[in-house]
């Protein structure tokens, strides 16, 4: 067992103390190197110019490139010079496939090395914060990136146990070698880890953290998905450009003598462009209840940070896979009005203090109030921010709203059909001007609110339809009708279309080298003032109505009663604004083209059938509370 206590353990430690960490018995309490802790933190009394550089490769369980030979995973560490046989430190872990392509942050950092082959400038800010604290911060070529052998696999299991091995010889239970071929052990280590990041490298947390690998204390999962399938389709529609599986593995991928082209095409065809149909691919690829990781099997704590205007990642990745997770999880969240974002780019010093905090109690086992704060803040617009004890907010209770012959919507039964074309349009085309008719679209109002109500969860959709052709892409959109300053995650520009805008000059968080000056970009909330806002969406290929694994094409004029969920969210909707249902096709905003070509032309196009709706079996049911003058959920 490590000596250095792990979570929980030190709940007796007074705010303001120093923490004395030996493997071994020392002459005097004074000639031991210290971690100090002061206001319930640790505080930056280690060097991070004197930390330790090194690097090593650690055998994996897998050969993704079919060589014969197991891939080898290059870790690159930095640590404070006092770990070792004295001082047995923590690990702050972050596995990415960005390190050659393209690049990490907003600021587009990568690996820089020094004549010995060890890294002299990190990406990102973790190790120029914590390495003073008193962690070592490990960082993981992904497999078949940077100077790791192998092929990336798009979120394959190659992908997931490069990352598990790394945290298997932390703690003692698998081999890494020098750049002689030497075993290596991490003797300087508790053992205890922690995983971070952002998008890809967020997945591969969950991932990790669902093989139940112990020594995995806690993740931190920024907007990484846990779902492969709910990254490229949405209910059997293609919403990433075709080939995007082979296109992502190659663009982390720079091996210039292609011996991974023939991994890229079995991911091309495994994952079946054609029908968007899940299958074992995808499975593969699933981390809620996958053949590889699953949520139930999860050890770690977690600290999940979701965008609900994120196309890339969708915030059912979120909320899904949180649901699975076992009750007894420590957990803690944000969910934000963002688009794909990481949060030091827009709430930076309340995110690193509470990121502070989350690690100083998971991996020191420090005694502070990180654990006693409500479990989820919530963002509700620009600069608004709550705090409640769960998400969804459990005062939320189901409204069901039915559109009505006059368009309008409301709880009393209709009568009466509408029709419209299944033809491709933006979300804005689609909600614009909803009291005037469009053939490519439905709209329904309801009345003025008579004050401000809170949507806090997942909304579902119930239709009662009939086509004239076998399928159609049935799309429907929730739209705020009103007038408002709210964050814009549409304009164009670096970072705006996450809802953020560079405001001048930077900010240096922890301590720096001539290499790596830790020092980062300001960002505010971009904002705009608009007459709406569209706050959630669901999109479903008819054929998939009763599966999401095989297709059921419809057969031309029979009615069928069709069912599914929406996107989450957690917004709030103003006295006075309007609350509207738009009915739709193919929806042109999840056709998300970073092909090669930026065309578009592979993007999924409309059917141009008729959809016809039968307004008395038709529905969408909202969970809704009131939201109160301070924002916070009643239920406490």
């Amino acid at each position: 067992m490590s000596n250095f206590p792990r979570r929980g353990l030190l709940a007796a430690v007074p705010l303001t103390t120093t923490l004395v960490v030996a493997t071994a018995p020392v002459a005097s309490a004074t000639a031991t190197p210290e971690i100090k802790v002061s206001r319930g933190v640790t505080q930056p009394v280690f060097s991070y110019a004197d930390a330790i550089r090194e690097h090593v490769r650690v055998q994996s369980p897998v050969d993704s490139d079919g060589d014969g030979k197991k891939d080898l995973v290059r870790v690159d560490i930095v640590r404070p010079k006092e770990s070792g046989s004295g001082l047995k430190v923590p690990v702050i872990m972050q596995e990415s496939p960005y390190y050659d392509d393209p690049g990490v942050g907003y600021e587009i950092e990568k690996k820089t090395y020094d004549a010995n082959g060890n890294v002299k400038k990190f990406p990102m800010y973790f190790d120029n914060y914590f390495v003073p604290r008193g962690y070592a911060f490990v960082s993981v070529d992904m497999i078949g990136t940077r100077l790791s052998d192998g092929c990336p696999t798009s979120y394959g299991a190659s992908d997931v146990l490069g990352g598990k091995a790394v945290v298997d010889w932390l703690n003692g239970r698998a081999t890494a070698y020098d750049d002689q071929g030497k075993p290596v052990k991490a003797t300087w280590t508790t053992g205890s880890t922690a995983m971070i990041g952002h998008s890809y490298e967020g997945a591969l947390g969950a991932a990790v953290a669902g093989t139940g690998v112990r020594g995995l204390e806690t993740i931190v999962n920024i907007s990484g998905y846990t779902s492969g399938y709910e990254n490229s389709r949405n209910n059997g529609t293609v919403t990433w450009f075709k080939g995007a599986a082979s296109w992502q593995a190659k663009r982390v991928d720079k091996d210039p003598d292609e011996k991974c082209a023939a991994v890229r095409q079995k991911l091309l065809e495994d994952s079946d462009d054609a029908t968007g149909n899940y299958n074992a691919y995808w499975h593969e690829r699933d981390y809620r209840n996958g053949s590889i990781s699953k949520a139930r099997n999860v050890r770690a704590s977690v600290f999940s940070v979701m965008g609900m205007q994120d196309r890339n990642v969708v915030g059912s990745q979120f909320s899904e896979w949180w649901a699975k997770l076992p009750r007894t999880a420590q957990r803690k969240a944000w969910v934000t009005q963002y688009g794909h974002l990481d949060p030091f780019w827009a709430r930076r010093q309340v995110w690193l203090d509470t990121l502070h905090q989350w690690f100083d109690h998971e991996l020191m086992g420090l005694s502070n109030d990180i654990m006693r704060r409500p479990r989820v803040d919530v963002q509700l617009g620009p600069d608004r921010w709550i705090a409640q004890t769960e998400w969804p907010a459990p005062a939320a209770r189901t409204t069901t709203l039915r559109p009505q012959q006059d368009g309008s919507l409301g709880r009393r039964p209709s009568t009466g059909t509408g029709s419209y074309l299944d033809t491709a349009q933006t979300e804005i085309a689609m909600a614009d001007q909803p009291t005037t008719t469009n053939p490519n679209r439905l709209a329904f109002l309801t009345p003025p609110l008579q004050k401000a109500t809170r949507l806090s969860g997942t909304p579902s959709v119930n239709l009662r339809l009939k086509l004239d052709k076998p399928t159609a892409n049935l799309g429907v959109l929730l739209v705020d009708y009103g007038t408002d300053t709210r964050i814009d995650y549409r304009a164009q520009g670096p970072a705006s279309d996450e809802g953020l805008t560079f405001i001048g000059g930077e900010d240096c968080v922890g301590q720096s080298t001539a290499d790596d000056d830790g020092c980062y970009l300001k960002a505010g909330d971009n904002i705009s003032t608009s007459g709406m806002n569209v706050v959630t969406r669901g999109i479903l290929d008819a054929q998939n109505h009763r599966s999401l694994s095989r297709q059921t094409p419809l057969t031309p004029g029979r009615t069928y009663q069709i069912s599914w969920k929406m996107l989450p969210q957690d917004y709030e909707f103003k006295a006075g604004h309007r609350l509207g249902l738009v009915l739709t096709g193919a929806n042109d905003d999840f056709n998300l083209d970073e092909s090669a070509n930026g065309t578009g032309a592979d993007a999924e196009p409309g059917t141009g059938a008729k959809v016809t709706i039968d307004l008395a079996g038709t529905s969408i049911s909202l969970p809704l509370l009131n939201s109160t003058p301070s924002g916070r959920d009643p239920s406490g």
